[in-house]
């Protein structure tokens, strides 16, 4: 034991000095390398302040530091969010695998298609109105004989329904007697005899009989016109009837018509020619198919449908008018090209505008940010999208609200936050060639030109200024663009054209300041969408115009002249975007 401690003792002063320089080491390397990250961390909050905002307000979005023009209160730092050493804008909203397994949220690559959609219709069997017949009496008389006793009786072509005893038609048939007479001394008071009768509907042949017989008859038979089924029968034997008095109905069933109910969604998925299959409720296990042949040209503003209808041959008469009847049409929307489609659910809709959220791609975690929409009609379980979409983005297509509530929570762009939506987040900008480019900046000086009139009141400058735009509008050649571009151009140049001439023909500057509204708007869309050369023009807002909707127009200045106010309100607006 006194060996063991003393061989301690010799070894203390090597091993003391070891575990001294260790710690040091140890110190240096975790102590320093705490240090740096924290630098390194502070350095990278520092760079993550991009942006300054208002607790306040958060859709207040300012690049320098301030106060919020809203509530006065100094802007705070707007922190872009930070992941894994990923770093995500201020204006999308990032998600963890975890949340979103948790949220159950599905993406979905937005494709083209060609778009169809089952139409459901019910509608009813009605009697076609071109067969028809209804007889009148076209004589006064007392009905003698009555050969159809009930309606619902089939009757042929020609076949008697009733014989009239008619004093009238018995004194013109004497008139007619005596007028033969007279023939040849005075033709005309022969042929007005004659054709007394024929107005009275004798044919030819029954007058010729009367002339040669040379008495008159006292009974006349009531014929079929055509061949059907007494629907109506307004006499009975003894009734005395005066001119023009209804007496029966006949209606041809072999042919009829069913009209169906269509609302004002399904008249877009609906044309001529299209088949429709139905079945009649009381015509189980019979399928039967037709082609429409009309469509109502009116909205009844009762029901809000328009009848669309189809004609089928109904030779057994097991068709009935009345019938109830359950049909579809397998519609689809025919173009040039195929159309953008995406699932419905992928669809917010705040009754103004519609949204969806995109994923952002190149992100290593889940990253989506809201974009604005123009939704087309409804093609089944989809929706056609005009424009903000392209294909192959990839969107929200399940658990969209949850998303658009993380975005709430975090102050950034959502469904319920219009304010915090910027129109660069909004802006797809086509391919265009240059010389196309080139030609709309003709159409921008004459947008510049009628606004300054606008600015100034001059209604007959505004007037002649819009006939320069419709110029230059012509000047834009369209085949300079294809796909998308050309179709997105003429839906917008329509929009221009329409507006430009109500400006060049109205006669009051209300008139004409309503469609610089419009015209504003789809010239905003058009360099959005196309772009300028060498050129900023700013977007600008008027609150007031058009009882408070408000209104935008392009101006290369920034400081506000107010095109729809004028002199009343100059200063009236702010400057909401830039184009460039």
């Amino acid at each position: 034991m006194k060996n063991l401690i003393q061989k301690v003792k010799e070894n203390i002063k090597y091993i003391l000095p070891s575990i001294v320089i260790g710690l040091f080491f140890g110190w240096l390397f975790f102590a320093g390398g705490s240090s740096s990250d924290k630098v390194n961390k502070h350095e990278t909050e520092e760079q993550a302040v991009e942006h300054w905002t208002c607790s306040m307000h958060p859709q207040i979005d300012e690049p320098e530091p301030g106060q919020c023009p809203i509530c006065g209160m100094d802007l705070i730092p707007k922190k872009t969010v930070q992941s894994d050493d990923e770093v995500v804008s201020a204006d999308e909203i990032l998600m963890t695998q975890s949340a979103i397994k948790l949220a159950d949220i599905r993406t979905y690559i937005v494709k083209e298609g060609l778009p169809d959609k089952k139409v459901y219709l019910l509608g009813k069997a009605q009697a076609d109105e071109r067969k028809i017949a209804e007889l009148t009496a076209r004589f006064s008389g007392r009905i003698e004989k009555l050969y159809v006793n009930f309606t619902g009786q089939n009757v042929k072509r020609g076949q008697r329904l009733a014989t009239i005893y008619s004093p009238e038609l018995v004194a013109a048939q004497k008139e007619l007697s005596e007028a033969i007479s007279f023939k040849k001394t005075n033709p005309s008071f022969y042929t007005a005899a004659r054709n007394k009768l024929k107005l009275w509907d004798l044919s030819e042949s029954q007058i010729n009989d009367i002339e040669k017989s040379g008495k008159p008859k006292l009974y006349f038979d009531i014929l079929s016109p055509i061949s059907g089924t007494v629907t109506l029968r307004h006499v009975a034997l003894g009734d005395y009837v005066k001119e023009g008095n209804a007496l029966f109905q006949v209606v041809d069933l072999t042919k009829v018509w069913v009209l169906f109910d269509a609302y004002e969604s399904d008249l877009p998925w609906l044309k001529k020619g299209d088949n429709v299959d139905f079945v009649f409720q009381s015509l189980p296990g019979k399928k039967f198919s037709s082609k429409i042949t009309f469509i109502d040209p009116f909205i009844n503003p009762q029901t809000r449908v328009a009848k669309v209808r189809v004609e089928i041959k109904n030779p057994n008469m097991e068709i009935k008018p009345e019938m109830f009847a359950d049909g579809i049409v397998q519609s689809k929307i025919s173009g040039k090209m195929n159309d953008i489609l995406i699932p419905k659910s992928a669809v917010l809709w705040t009754g103004k505008r519609s949204i969806v959220y995109i994923k952002v791609p190149g992100r290593k975690n889940p990253t989506f940010r809201m974009r604005t929409v123009d939704l087309g009609p409804e093609a089944g379980n989809f929706y056609i999208i005009n424009s903000g979409l392209k294909k192959d983005e990839v969107i929200a297509a399940n658990g969209v609200f949850k998303i658009d509530a993380a975005a709430q929570l975090a102050g950034i762009p959502s469904m319920m936050n219009p304010e915090e939506e910027t129109s660069n987040n909004n802006i797809y900008r086509l391919d265009t060639p240059k010389e196309f480019v080139n030609q709309l900046n003709n159409l921008l000086n004459s947008y510049l030109i009628i606004k300054d009139d606008f600015f100034a009141a001059d209604r007959n400058k505004a007037s002649e200024q819009a006939k320069n735009i419709l110029k230059n509008l012509k000047k834009v050649n369209m085949e300079l663009v294809k796909g998308d571009a050309h179709m997105y151009w003429m839906k917008q140049a329509k929009v221009i054209k329409d507006k430009a001439k109500i400006i060049a023909e109205a006669d009051n500057i209300d008139t004409q300041r309503r469609a610089f509204k419009s015209l504003s708007e789809a010239m905003i869309n058009v360099f959005k969408s196309f772009g300028l050369e060498n050129e900023k023009v700013y977007v600008q807002f008027c609150p007031m115009f058009d009882d408070n909707k408000g209104a935008f127009w392009l101006s290369t200045q920034k400081q506000i002249k107010n095109p729809y106010y004028g002199d009343l309100m100059p200063t009236c607006g702010d400057t909401k975007d830039s184009i460039q």
